[in-house]
Order: C-alpha cells, then sequence, then structure tokens
C-alpha cells in the first residue's frame, strides 16, 4: 500500500520591503512521505521569496516534484499555460535544471544541505548557458531552524529587507540569509 502525503496548511503574511511585495499568502502543502520538515520548510521560503510582484498572471504554486518527475517543487504558470518560473528544492542534476532554463522563462534553484559547496563545485560550470538560472543557498543551521517551525497548521509572519528574511510563527523568530551561487545581481 503506498503511503499518501501529509497535508499542511500556512497562513503566510508577507512584507518584502526589498521587492515591495505585501500580501497574505494561504497554502495547502502535500507534503511527501520522504520529504522532511526541513526540504518543506525551504520550499515555503522559496514560495515567499519567490512571490511575484505582479500576479496578473498567476502566482507560484507548489508543484508535484516528488510525485511526477517533469514537475518542479513550484512553478508560476501564466493563464497559457506558459511557465514563467520554475522553481527547484535541492541538489538536482544539471541535465534536470539546463531542461527546466528551456523550459521556462526564469529558473532559480535553493539549495540547502550541508552538502551544497561539494555538490555546487561539480555542476557550477556546466550551466554557464542557462542565462536564466539563479542558485541561492541557504546556510544549513538556518534551513534546520526554519524546520523547527513546521505545523500541520501554520500561521507565519515573514519580513524581507536587504536580503535577509525573518520568518515568525509568533512564538519564536527564524533569520534566513541566503547567499547567491550564480544568477543575476
Amino acid at each position: 500500500m503506498a503511503l499518501k502525503a501529509t497535508i499542511h496548511k500556512a497562513n503566510i503574511q508577507l512584507a518584502d520591503m526589498d521587492r515591495h511585495v505585501y500580501t497574505d499568502i494561504s497554502v495547502t502543502i502535500a507534503r511527501h512521505p520522504s520529504e522532511n520538515d526541513e526540504r518543506m520548510m525551504t520550499r515555503v521560503l522559496a514560495l515567499v521569496l519567490g512571490w511575484p510582484q505582479d500576479t496578473s498572471e498567476g502566482t507560484l504554486e507548489f508543484a508535484k516534484d516528488m510525485w511526477e518527475p517533469d514537475e518542479p517543487a513550484l512553478w508560476q504558470k501564466n493563464f497559457s499555460d506558459e511557465i514563467l518560473h520554475w522553481v527547484e528544492v535541492g541538489q538536482p542534476d544539471d541535465k534536470r535544471l539546463m531542461k527546466a532554463s528551456g523550459r521556462a522563462h526564469r529558473v532559480t534553484l535553493w539549495a540547502f544541505q550541508s552538502s551544497t559547496p561539494i555538490w555546487w563545485d561539480g555542476i557550477a560550470t556546466k550551466l554557464t548557458r542557462a542565462h536564466n538560472l539563479t542558485v541561492w543557498q541557504v546556510p544549513t543551521e538556518q534551513s534546520q531552524a526554519l524546520a523547527t517551525l513546521a505545523r500541520r497548521s501554520m500561521a507565519l509572519q515573514v519580513t524581507v529587507q536587504d536580503g535577509t528574511a525573518w520568518v515568525n510563527d509568533g512564538e519564536q523568530t527564524i533569520e534566513v540569509t541566503p547567499s547567491k551561487l550564480m544568477g543575476q545581481p
């Protein structure tokens, strides 16, 4: 018998002062049985930090990356089903990122594992043709701290200023400062 996803719900108040995005986001997160809290919360962080300034062509949504190999962790599609933003989480191979680069207007990768520097050293030169790719690394200590906020029902306030995100659940605040490994300034 196949294991089913665990459903999580999050209500997020976003105040991104860097990009002037101020909104409330309500999402349902299907957590794959093999996914841990750290990866799930990194997906939530990617959703918030990638939320479009202009939502007239759709919003960023969770996709079925762990169920469907041809889908990312998140994506933004317009009303013509064109992929505007493809978001990966973890350490995918270069072929997957190059394929995504050809399918979407913009591709973002959020890496969070402690092995990211080793993985990145082996893959970085293979991605030089992907001009629409941006790669971020969330420091492991910060992604692990973010995982402590995971609940089946979450109310989060996220404030972003000067490249740092503060994620608050009403009891504790986690500071996350991702570093850019590749991409436009």
